[in-house]
């Protein structure tokens, strides 16, 4: 198929990249705001596994051409929007260009994460010749190439059969191990997916109040967390606490639920605490670390492991460790920071700092002369350090285990203080 796909976000690399590479042809025009000279020196997108360099496959073979224009562009039998909330305008505007009007038949999918109602609005503006259908964007950023192409389910809100039929060709070769398609009317197709985020948001905020309490009454979470998962009508899914979750889609889907719910007329008072405790939560380790030195931390030096909002992407967006940082400096701390991949997009954001030295290589570089270790982003390369050289490095003996993925006790056992969201140890004394 002919496929126009607009857009410079995540969701329109990885589709660019996909379609093409099962023999689409593919004229991709990225967003003004972010042309392919910029989108493809960014970290994000050079981090993903495998997409750039299917991208760069699909462009050298010509099945996928990078155009700047839309004058540039052939008649699709397809067009993909995948754009930011922000550029709803752009939307509108491209599917009203005379090059659609004049023809017949075309098949609009909206990936955006637009407000419910949008994508029968652009086929309103785009006109009754043609065909719309929302397909929500689903990817999990740092494996988006893997979601996309052995996706485990994909929401298809579609109102016609024709509209059906074509994603459904279209996505064929990423359909085959198992019907992946959940069908139903547009509207839905786009409330479900905030209301999915909205649920996942909800989980991890309650087991992070849930970890609170227990902290309070000297209870393991995890003993808590094991039990809650076993009982079917839960699960382990999102159960686990941590120091509040971040990310460019997962945040602005829940103020995007909330923004539906108040154009509705109904306020979500739900919705405002699971957002407000994840607030909170971002500043988990800061509090931890004010009472464990009763408040005198200037001059203090903190190493902190991770700065992306989750492991595999370069990406800081709403992420905790902002919060984090800002709290260490207003005490007087110096902060010692290691991240594999999101440093670039962290100075970006808070600039060149004394009190702020970074690495990318060697996560021990940030722990020498520190007085503290903070494990804010659970990084596999974190997960197995060598706590006895963790202890000659570290001066206050402390570890503040900001997503429970140490064991308290073992730490104990190398001469070190742990401290995590709902659990603790202390070294033994003979």
């Amino acid at each position: 198929m002919r496929v126009l796909l607009y857009g410079s976000e995540l969701s329109a690399a990885t589709a660019a990249a996909a379609l093409a590479w099962v023999g689409h042809q593919v004229q991709w025009l990225p967003h003004g705001d972010a042309p392919w000279s910029a989108l493809s020196q960014v970290d994000w997108l050079r981090s993903e596994p495998h997409l750039l360099e299917h991208l760069e496959q699909g462009i050298a073979e010509g099945v996928l051409q990078v155009i700047e224009r839309i004058e540039d562009a052939d008649v699709p039998n397809v067009i993909w929007l995948a754009l930011s909330p922000a550029q709803r305008t752009a939307a509108s505007a491209l599917v009203e260009k005379p090059l659609f009007a004049d023809q017949r038949g075309i098949v609009l999918i909206n990936n955006s994460t637009f407000p419910v109602g949008e994508t029968e609005r652009l086929h309103t503006l785009m006109g009754s010749q043609h065909t719309s259908v929302a397909l929500p964007d689903t990817l999990e950023e740092g494996r988006a190439w893997e979601s996309f192409t052995r996706p485990t389910r994909r929401l298809l809100g579609c109102d016609d059969a024709t509209g059906e039929q074509v994603v459904r060709e279209l996505l064929r070769a990423f359909n085959r191990r198992s019907e992946v398609f959940q069908c139903m009317p547009r509207r839905a197709a786009e409330l479900t997916k905030l209301a999915i985020n909205g649920m996942l948001a909800t989980r991890i905020s309650y087991m992070n109040e849930i970890a609170g309490l227990a902290d309070t009454l000297g209870v393991d979470v995890e003993h808590v967390r094991q039990g809650m998962g076993a009982d079917s009508r839960i699960g382990f899914e999102y159960l686990y606490p941590g120091c509040g979750f971040g990310g460019p889609n997962f945040s602005r889907d829940l103020m995007r639920l909330a923004d539906v719910q108040l154009k509705s007329g109904r306020y979500s008072a739900l919705l405002e605490q699971v957002m407000d405790i994840n607030e909170q939560k971002k500043e988990t380790l800061f509090r931890k670390l004010w009472s464990h030195f009763g408040g005198e931390l200037n001059g203090k030096t903190v190493a902190i492991w991770g700065a992306a909002f989750k492991p595999g992407t370069a990406r800081i967006d709403h992420a905790p460790v902002l919060i984090l940082l800002e709290a260490l400096w207003a005490q007087g701390v110096k902060v010692q920071l290691h991240d594999p991949a999101a440093i670039p997009a962290l100075h970006a954001v808070v600039g060149e700092r004394k009190d702020l030295n970074t690495y990318s290589h060697d996560p021990y570089q940030a722990c020498e002369g520190a007085d503290v270790l903070m494990l804010v982003t659970e990084w596999k390369t974190y997960w197995n350090p060598d706590w006895h050289r963790l202890a000659s490095l570290l001066k206050g003996k402390l570890v503040l285990d900001g997503r429970n993925i140490y064991d308290p006790e073992f730490v104990a056992s190398c001469g070190l203080m742990y401290r995590g969201i709902g659990r603790r140890a202390d070294p033994k004394t003979l």
